[in-house]
C-alpha cells in the first residue's frame, strides 16, 4: 500500500458517500410520492446492494477489482441525478433503476474494501472526517441538495480516472500485472 491513491481514494469514497447521504435522503424525499414509495426505494437499494457484495465475494480474481468502473459507475448515477429536475411519470421508475445500479454498486465496493489492508485504518479515519465534514456542512448555506450529489458525482469520476492512470502506470513498470 505504498501508493496514495491505493491507500487514499476509498477512504474519499466512503467519506463522500456518507457525507451527502443527508442530501441524498432529502433528494430521495422529493422524488418519492409517499412513503411506501420511500421505503420501496430503499429495500430497492439494500437488496441490490447484497446482491453486489455477493458478487465482489464470489470474483475468482482477487487482484482485479473493477474499480475504476464502480467509481465510474457511481459518478455518472449521482450526475443523473443531479440532472433530474422535473417531476413526470415515469419518475419513479428511473429512480427505482438508479437506486438498483447504485445499491449494486455501493455494494460491490464495500465487499472490496472490506477486503483492504487499510480497511480498519479507514473506519477510524472515516469516522473522524465525517463528523468534522458534518459540522463544517452546518455553517454553510446548501440551496439544492442536487449540487452537493453532483458535485460527488463528479468527484467520483475523477477517482474513476485516478484509477485508470493508477492502473496504466501500474501496467508500464511491472509489464503482464
Amino acid at each position: 500500500m505504498n501508493h496514495k491513491g491505493t491507500r487514499y481514494l476509498p477512504l474519499v469514497v466512503t467519506v463522500g458517500q456518507v457525507v451527502i447521504f443527508p442530501y441524498y435522503i432529502i433528494w430521495l424525499k422529493e422524488v418519492s410520492l409517499t412513503f411506501t414509495l420511500f421505503a420501496w426505494f430503499f429495500a430497492a437499494f439494500s437488496f441490490a446492494a447484497a446482491w453486489g457484495y455477493q458478487i465482489a465475494q464470489s470474483r475468482t480474481n482477487k487482484d482485479h477489482s473493477y474499480l475504476m468502473f464502480i467509481y465510474a459507475g457511481m459518478g455518472i448515477v449521482y450526475i443523473l441525478i443531479g440532472a433530474i429536475k422535473n417531476s413526470s411519470d415515469i419518475l419513479p421508475y428511473a429512480v427505482i433503476l438508479l437506486q438498483v445500479i447504485l445499491g449494486l454498486l455501493q455494494g460491490y465496493f464495500r465487499a472490496w474494501h472490506a477486503e483492504q489492508d487499510t480497511y480498519h485504518l479507514h473506519a477510524v479515519h472515516h469516522y473522524l472526517i465525517v463528523g468534522c465534514a458534518m459540522i463544517g456542512f452546518s455553517f454553510v448555506k446548501i440551496i439544492s441538495p442536487v449540487v452537493v450529489i453532483t458535485i460527488f458525482g463528479i468527484l467520483m469520476c475523477m477517482c474513476a480516472v485516478w484509477e485508470l492512470m493508477r492502473n496504466e502506470k501500474k501496467k508500464t513498470i511491472i509489464p503482464g500485472k
